[in-house]
């Protein structure tokens, strides 16, 4: 989670996909990211998780990592995207910049106007 709050958010970490899926439906609007595990405790993987949030709360971008388990035809939603384990903080943040919109982006992840010198 390190990796996410120096990027510039703010983290809510939870043990199970249910417990996001809850979170979620309580609070959805207050959420601009999810970043899961393919595989969280509980009856409710992070593909699962992933699909209820895109279709669900579409402002919220989504992010599913694993070391195991890849996506398969349907897994993901179009606008998620997958990190295979190990990550570096680069990759992530790289994945955060190309998939968050830069009105939600946390300010570490804006993109920088280019110079004009």
């Amino acid at each position: 989670m390190n990796i996410l709050e120096d990027a510039g958010f703010r983290v809510l970490d939870v043990a199970t996909g249910d417990e996001a899926m809850r979170l979620l439906h309580q609070h959805g609007s207050a959420f601009t990211l999810l970043f899961t595990a393919v595989g969280p405790t509980g009856p409710q993987d992070g593909f699962a998780l992933a699909r209820m949030a895109a279709s669900d709360h579409p402002h919220i971008s989504v992010v599913v990592a694993s070391g195991h388990d890849k996506p398969g035809p349907g897994d993901l939603p179009d606008s998620a995207c997958f990190i295979e384990k190990p990550f570096s903080a680069g990759i992530v943040r790289e994945h955060l910049r190309r998939i968050m919109p830069d009105d939600r982006k946390p300010a570490p992840l804006r993109t920088k106007p280019l110079s004009t010198h």
